[in-house]
Order: structure tokens, then C-alpha cells, then sequence
């Protein structure tokens, strides 16, 4: 006020004009300042809600991530004792097929024995009695009668072939047999290197033909009939034309 110049009745009145008008736009400039300040404020607390709440989220998301990993970690763990037990269980599943093959290749073995043993007291008799025929020489048609090579076998079937140089081959010859879709197989009797064998055909079968694929034994018939077939094992493959090859 000391800077306004006195009249006769006070101070000038344009010069207190402009002073108030001058601070009218002191205080309006200083007003819009407040309130760009306020929203400036205003902007940064809602900024902050929201970083709040975005951290709020991302640990959230930590949590769940978290989480997850621990059960993926649990199923690996899981995963991983079930394979071990299937490894485990797989060999001893192998474990014991393996005992199972011998011991049932001893009982075969043993069952051979056991028939050669028969075969060799049914021999002792039949010689102690000359009188007694064996049954195996009995022909239907006759003691080396001509066969056809080839016909249709049905039915219950009684198989003799020799002579054999060992067991192999007359489980090799088993295992042919049963390929070609026989069953009941039995080993009835093995003497002497000859093996007697039984068998069921379901359906009609070309069994010697069937037999000269699927055996590596070379051998010839000696005679055939509906049930009964007998074959001599051929040691000399190129002499003979009533070979099997």
C-alpha cells in the first residue's frame, strides 16, 4: 500500500484498481496451479492403486506358479517310482517266464526220458515174447507199401518219424508240427531215435506238404493212411525221389 499514491480523499482509485486486479490473476494463476496440482495428485494416487494392484496380481501369480511347479515336481516323483516299478516288475515278469521255459523244457525232457525208458521195457517184453507183434509194425497196407505223397489229414492223427540223431530235433519237428495249426500234441513215444507223436487236425490239412515248409528235416514216406503217417527221416537228401524238400 506505501507504494500507491495519495489524493485528497485517500489513495487513486486506478491504482488500487490494477493492485486488485493484478492480484485477481495472482490468485487465479495460483487457483489453476492448485488444481492442475490436485489432478497431478490425483493422476499419481490412482498410478499407485494401480501398481498396488498389479503387484498384488503378479504375486498372485508367483503363488500360483509356485504351486504348480510343486505338483509337477510330486507327478515327476510319481512318474518316476512308477516306471521303476514296472522296470521291476517287467523283470521279474521276464525273470519267471524264463523259469517257466526251463522248467518246462526239463519236464519235456524228463517226460523223454521217461519214454524212452517205456519204450525200451515194451522192447524187452516184446522180445522175451517173439510171439507178440509190435503194434507200430502193423501196416494197413501192407509193410513198405506205396504211399501217395500227398493228402488231406483230419481228425485225431498218429505221426511216426525217424530216425532222429537227438532231442533237438524232435523238439524242432514238435515245434513245426504245432505251427501248422495242430493240437493235443504228444510225444507218445521215443525209441531208438524214432518218435511216435498225436495230434488233432481241427480242419483239413495238407500235412505233409505243410510239414516239408515248416520243418528243416528231410524226409520220405514210408506210409500214409487217413489216421496214421509214418516218415523215415532221409540221411542221403539226394538219393531218393520220394524225398521231401
Amino acid at each position: 500500500m506505501g507504494s500507491f499514491k495519495r489524493s485528497l480523499f485517500g489513495y487513486r482509485r486506478p491504482d488500487v484498481d490494477a493492485a486488485i486486479f493484478t492480484r485477481d490473476g495472482r490468485i487465479k494463476a495460483l487457483e489453476r496451479r492448485v488444481s492442475a496440482l490436485g489432478k497431478e495428485v490425483e493422476a499419481g494416487a490412482e498410478l499407485e492403486r494401480e501398481t498396488a494392484s498389479l503387484s498384488g496380481m503378479v504375486i498372485e501369480r508367483e503363488r500360483e506358479i509356485r504351486s504348480l511347479s510343486e505338483r509337477l515336481r510330486e507327478a515327476d516323483e510319481r512318474q518316476e517310482r512308477s516306471i521303476a516299478s514296472l522296470d521291476a516288475i517287467s523283470g521279474r515278469l521276464e525273470e519267471i517266464q524264463a523259469q517257466a521255459r526251463g522248467q518246462a523244457t526239463r519236464i519235456r525232457m524228463k517226460a523223454l526220458r521217461e519214454a524212452v525208458e517205456v519204450s525200451r521195457r515194451v522192447q524187452a517184453l516184446t522180445e522175451a515174447h517173439p510171439g507178440a507183434a509190435p503194434a507200430a509194425a502193423a501196416s494197413p497196407n501192407g509193410e513198405g507199401a506205396a504211399a501217395p505223397a500227398y493228402g488231406l489229414f483230419e481228425g485225431e492223427v498218429k505221426l511216426e518219424i525217424g530216425p532222429l540223431g537227438d532231442f533237438s530235433q524232435l523238439v524242432g519237428f514238435e515245434d513245426a508240427v504245432g505251427q501248422l495249426g495242430a493240437s493235443e500234441i504228444s510225444v507218445e513215444r521215443f525209441s531208438e531215435g524214432r518218435a511216435t507223436l498225436s495230434m488233432r487236425l481241427d480242419e483239413p490239412t495238407e500235412l505233409l506238404r505243410e510239414l516239408e515248409q515248416l520243418s528243416t528235416l528231410d524226409f520220405k514216406v514210408r506210409h500214409t493212411a487217413p489216421d496214421n503217417l509214418i516218415l523215415d527221416v532221409d540221411e542221403d537228401p539226394g538219393g531218393s525221389e520220394q524225398q521231401a524238400a
